[in-house]
């Protein structure tokens, strides 16, 4: 399965970054958006026709748990389901806090 992971400045570079997976032959169905709000990551998924990371990806165990975690954990949650270590989960995560969006993408 090729990867792909890119931490974005804001909503216009993730809407970019996507325009780009799409050139290179990623479908939407591959790719997924993340931002810390949430309504934020579905407004951006929306806005460029791509996924976020749900039950399919994190397992339905884990989408419970979720429920029952503050937003960083959840996150971090999120991030590991894509594949990523607990070191870049904890990486990414701070960097969703201070604004940034993160783009992953999974053939």
């Amino acid at each position: 399965m090729q990867s792909y992971t890119k931490l974005v400045e804001n909503g216009l570079e993730a809407f970019q970054t996507v325009q780009n997976l799409r050139a290179q032959g990623y479908e939407g169905d591959d790719i997924y958006v993340l931002a810390h709000e949430p309504d934020r990551t579905e407004r951006l998924a929306d806005a460029a026709r791509v996924n976020t990371i749900g039950p399919a990806e994190e397992g339905v165990l884990q989408t419970v748990a979720n429920f029952f975690r503050n937003r960083g954990d959840e996150l971090r949650g999120k991030i590991e389901a894509m594949g990523l270590t607990k070191g870049e989960a904890l990486t990414y995560e701070a960097e969703l806090d201070r604004g940034k969006v993160l783009v992953l993408a999974r053939k």
